[in-house]
């Protein structure tokens, strides 16, 4: 039996720790955002922003890469651009795997999104609730997880969330630790996807540099939030 290429993306929660237990056999490639090259030493790929502190940078392997933004804006761009992704690693490293791998399955764990304990919120400690800053990309992070889902579906890609914390911005099914869904995988809707593709096409906020916040051109964030507003319109409602 061939096993399904999946990619493995590990965040920064605190629950990302529980990376450390999955099985490495299970996963094609395994994507650490930012600091959670530190989670476990066998990760093949280290996906980082260009402001990322030069101390907080993995040293790499032989048998490991690093993923920047001569790597991440040009994938990103092939499905749409960051302005439309949403301008948060977690959803950067997401296209990224996914227009560079062609997996069948995407598993996230550390991703959720959800600073919900005052003390530690990540990992490593206290750090910036990054997808929470005031950025028109990021208004409603549901509807950017809702996006990702439908461009992975129609690449044959299933996308998976491994957190075990009861609240997440990622709208996937649940998994446990053998990547087997622990509820129904949503449904989607095809027209209203193409509704939302249309929107995006329309509204022109498209910037190849990803650098967005460097355009002359000021983001539309009315027409944003429209567009997100749409993508959250794409999951058939459950009973």
């Amino acid at each position: 039996m061939t096993l399904p290429k999946t990619i493995l993306l590990i965040g920064s929660a605190p629950d990302a720790v529980r990376a450390k237990k999955l099985d490495s056999t299970l996963f094609h490639t395994i994507v650490a955002i930012n600091n959670a090259w530190q989670i476990r030493p066998d990760w093949t790929h280290s996906i980082y922003p260009d402001d990322l502190a030069e101390d907080k940078r993995s040293e790499p392997a032989q048998f490991q890469s690093l993923v920047t933004s001569a790597e991440y804006v040009p994938a990103n761009n092939a499905l749409g651009g960051i302005v439309y992704a949403g301008a948060t690693m977690a959803f950067t490293a997401a296209y990224w795997a996914l227009e560079t791998f062609k997996p069948d399955q995407m598993a996230f764990i550390g991703c959720d999104m959800i600073y919900d304990d005052a003390g530690q919120n990540h990992f490593y400690g206290k750090g910036t609730a990054d997808p929470l800053r005031d950025d028109p990309t990021l208004q409603i992070l549901e509807a950017k997880s809702n996006r990702l889902m439908a461009f992975a579906k129609r690449h044959g890609c299933t996308c998976l969330n491994l957190s075990e914390r009861p609240l997440s911005r990622l709208t996937f099914a649940r998994a446990d630790a053998a990547l087997e869904p622990t509820a129904d995988l949503p449904v989607l809707i095809d027209e209203e996807i193409d509704k939302a593709l249309a929107m995006e096409q329309k509204a022109g906020q498209y910037f190849p540099g990803g650098d967005y916040w460097n355009d002359a051109r000021p983001l539309n964030k009315q027409a944003l939030l429209a567009i997100d507003e749409q993508w959250m319109k794409i999951v058939v409602a459950s009973d």
